[in-house]
């Protein structure tokens, strides 16, 4: 035999190997007998390898081989369902595909073979997960789902993609495009929960939160702190991972659309993410017990993918974009730092996206985006802060202003070193 034959043998033997331990262990982890072990797998995949020799030979043995495999496999599977009452397939289904991996190192496939291997055993592995995460999914969830899915491969292809309307300020393309981003963005951020779940204690509520919205989480916590003045590290805790996250967010949205923009953000946002992250490292480490605080409102955990927001953020990003670009070609640069303060005041990600946009297309010089960007993001959080104290109270807002203080100081000392990337 030689070299490349034995390694062949090798790989196949220790794929199946692999993919039958996964098996065992699944079964004694639930105390029940596997119908087939190690050593079952070992077998089919060998069997796969040797049929496809075998075929080399006398064509059509690789069809009578596995004709045979299914029916065995048939077998096992109407004596699991008699003795046991079980109906699952997945052993037989993996029984089969171990037989074809074995089949594709033969026909010198080790690569996709090995590849294949791997993500079956994951598959097989992540089963409670999957279990866990199907039982939190609502039919609202798969409309949202269905929903992203038609908004990005339906309605965007059929948008025109030039500016129309007064003025030629209006990309419906870009516009719907955008709204696809960020709804995506949100939707990845609502399924994190989802599959996560939702832990107890403001820390967990906050970091989740703030995959979605930061400016839910200041005034979730807020309130619940004005009624349980107790436990203050946490609830500024909770709000400042939220905020942090909000930092990484952004310049997330920034990468999507131009990465070059991003790199020239990447000193401002990761310096104000990473002193934001040690911060709450620091009320994590003097906080008191908070497991048994959970996050009452919906506003966070519901469904951030609904058809009447995805149209509202559309129609208020074309609104910023077409006025950015107006104020912009009319006043310079002080025009879009205007458009950006008062976008900031409601929200970060319409001006962060259209900015990124004009800065892609050549319509806005690099750093004036920069400056935009930012003046947005330092306006949205001086208004969660003004949100904190007004709901909270001086004791909650004290905390805070210490968090943004240090974050937006380093975030606009971050913006000059920026510039010379």
């Amino acid at each position: 035999m030689d070299y490349e034959s034995a390694k062949a043998l090798t790989i196949v033997i220790l794929m199946g190997l692999a993919i039958g331990m996964q098996r065992t262990l699944s079964y004694m982890a639930k105390g029940e007998q596997s119908s087939a072990g190690s050593r079952s797998f070992a077998l089919v995949a060998l069997l796969g390898y040797l049929s496809g020799w075998m075929d080399s030979y006398e064509k059509g043995f690789v069809l009578v081989s596995f004709c045979i495999l299914g029916f065995l496999t048939g077998i096992t599977y109407y004596l699991k369902v008699k003795e046991y009452g079980k109906r699952g397939i997945t052993t037989q289904i993996a029984f089969i595909i171990t037989y074809f991996v074995g089949l594709m190192v033969y026909l010198r496939e080790e690569k996709a073979a090995i590849f294949i291997s791997v993500v079956l055993i994951a598959l097989l592995e992540i089963k409670p997960r999957l279990q866990s995460f199907e039982a939190r999914v609502s039919r609202t969830d798969i409309n949202a789902t269905l929903l992203l899915l038609l908004m990005t491969f339906v309605v965007l292809p059929l948008l025109p993609d030039r500016m129309i309307g007064p003025y030629e300020l209006f990309n419906p393309y870009k516009t719907w495009l955008m709204a696809v981003v960020i709804s995506a963005i949100s939707f990845i951020g609502y399924a994190a929960v989802k599959i996560l779940g939702h832990r107890r204690g403001v820390f967990i509520t906050g970091a989740a939160g703030g995959f979605i919205s930061s400016t839910a989480v200041s005034v979730s916590l807020s309130r619940m702190f004005s009624e349980n003045r107790k436990l203050i590290e946490s609830f500024a805790g909770g709000i400042a991972i939220a905020s942090t996250f909000m930092y990484l967010r952004v310049l997330f949205e920034t990468a999507v659309i131009d990465s070059t923009l991003a790199v020239r953000l990447a000193p401002s946002f990761l310096a104000a993410a990473l002193s934001g992250s040690l911060f709450v490292w620091y009320l994590y480490r003097h906080s008191g017990n908070s497991e048994d605080i959970e996050l009452e409102s919906d506003t966070i955990s519901r469904n951030p993918l609904q058809l009447s927001e995805a149209v509202k953020f559309g129609l208020l990003f074309g609104v910023i974009y077409g006025a950015v670009e107006f104020v912009q070609g009319r006043y310079g640069n002080i025009g879009v730092y205007i458009v950006s303060f008062l976008s900031g005041i409601t929200d970060v990600d319409a001006i962060t996206l259209s900015l990124s946009e004009l800065a892609k297309n050549g319509k806005l010089e690099t750093f004036a985006s920069m400056n935009g960007i930012v003046i947005a993001s330092v306006v949205n959080s001086l208004v969660k802060l003004s949100i904190v104290f007004w709901l909270g109270g001086n004791r909650l807002g004290k905390r805070l202003a210490l968090f943004y203080a240090v974050t937006l100081t380093l975030m606009g000392a971050g913006l000059y070193l920026g510039k010379y990337l």
